[in-house]
């Protein structure tokens, strides 16, 4: 592995853990180098893993763009980047547990939602904003007076 700090390729792996209930593993690394000590994630692939998009199209999924949006809705909440990458893990098992390996974007949509509703009710609408694509100022007033009445 790069250091994140010098950008050497000399490191040692001091810890070795299974992580997301086995589902990876959680490597502790220092560099040779500058003696910087850092984490890395291992993972299997999801080969061939497909979302498919409202219109139709097929896209390879991407933990990285779920996890960036989820962070844009929840940037200054009091939400910890582990409940992020949680909720991003069961999407990715949710998809995994499909036998084409493909899942609609609403899927996987619906159930971020569920989750930040529970979570944090501003992130939501941060993200469901996004998500349902809002066509004017009154039907985001609507999902804000719902989410009031709860």
């Amino acid at each position: 592995m790069i250091c994140p700090k010098c950008g050497k390729d000399n490191d040692k792996v001091i810890d070795t853990r299974p992580s997301d209930e086995g589902r990876a593993i959680r490597r502790r690394r220092v560099c040779l180098e500058c003696e910087y000590r850092y984490s890395t994630v291992e993972r299997a692939e999801t080969l061939g893993a497909k979302v498919i998009k409202k219109d139709g199209t097929r896209q390879d999924f991407s933990r990285e763009k779920l996890l960036t949006g989820l962070a844009s809705a929840c940037s200054k909440r009091p939400i910890s980047n582990e409940v992020l990458v949680k909720i991003v893990d069961e999407a990715e098992n949710m998809l995994n547990e499909q036998r084409n390996g493909e899942l609609s974007t609403q899927k996987i949509g619906q159930l971020v939602m569920n989750r930040l509703r529970k979570l944090d009710k501003v992130a939501y609408v941060r993200f469901a904003s996004v998500y349902m694509d809002f066509e004017d100022i009154s039907s985001f007033t609507k999902e804000v007076e719902n989410i009031d009445k709860e």
